[in-house]
């Protein structure tokens, strides 16, 4: 009884937030096909340009989910000398997020002009999106579901958290909030 009553509640749930459940459990938009490899998402960038991700079949990657007026917003800079650095050997995707004490209120061009005026950004950043929640980002979902990536089920506990996806595509390791984008483990797997 208890099993269904569960059963029941997740499904009026995602009814209420307009979600369906998938049978593998993972809820998701309706009419949303499920992406099952990270190449499989079309996305736009920060001037509203589409970006598919099957143009970094073969790259590295480094996926974070970013913020103004955050304590670590000065990770921008280290993800900048990591982009001058490495940017041949990793391509990095930041996502503005306003998920975490509204930290990012503001608009694509000012976030853009703000990454550019404070930190010469020149990696690629896309329009902003949820990183967790109900409205979370089919991205995101992929990313923190490992009914979808094959392992992790850690969403972004705050701004500036990563995620790296090898050069096949596969999810290989999730990085919090304090790892600097320029930390000894991240550059071990760059350079692997």
């Amino acid at each position: 009884m208890n099993t269904l009553f569960i059963s029941l509640s997740a499904l009026m749930v995602a009814m209420v937030a307009g979600l369906t459940l998938s049978p593998n459990g993972a809820d998701q938009p309706e009419n949303q096909p499920m992406e099952t490899s990270i190449y499989d998402f079309k996305m736009k960038d920060i001037d509203g340009k589409d970006v598919d991700f099957s143009t970094y079949k073969g790259k590295k990657l480094l996926l974070v989910n970013v913020a103004s007026k955050c304590g670590y917003t000065p990770q921008y800079a280290d993800l900048q000398e990591l982009n001058e650095k490495y940017g041949d050997k990793v391509t990095i995707l930041a996502f503005p997020a306003n998920n975490f004490g509204g930290q990012e209120p503001g608009t694509h061009e000012d976030i853009k002009s703000f990454c550019t005026e404070n930190y010469g950004v020149t990696f690629q950043l896309f329009e902003k999106i949820s990183v967790k929640g109900v409205d979370k980002h089919p991205l995101y979902r992929w990313l923190s579901d490992k009914n979808l990536n094959g392992w992790n089920n850690t969403e972004p506990s705050w701004n500036f958290c990563k995620y790296f996806v090898n050069e096949n595509g596969k999810l290989v390791k999730f990085f919090p909030s304090s790892t600097k984008p320029m930390d000894a483990e991240i550059l071990a797997l760059i350079n692997a």
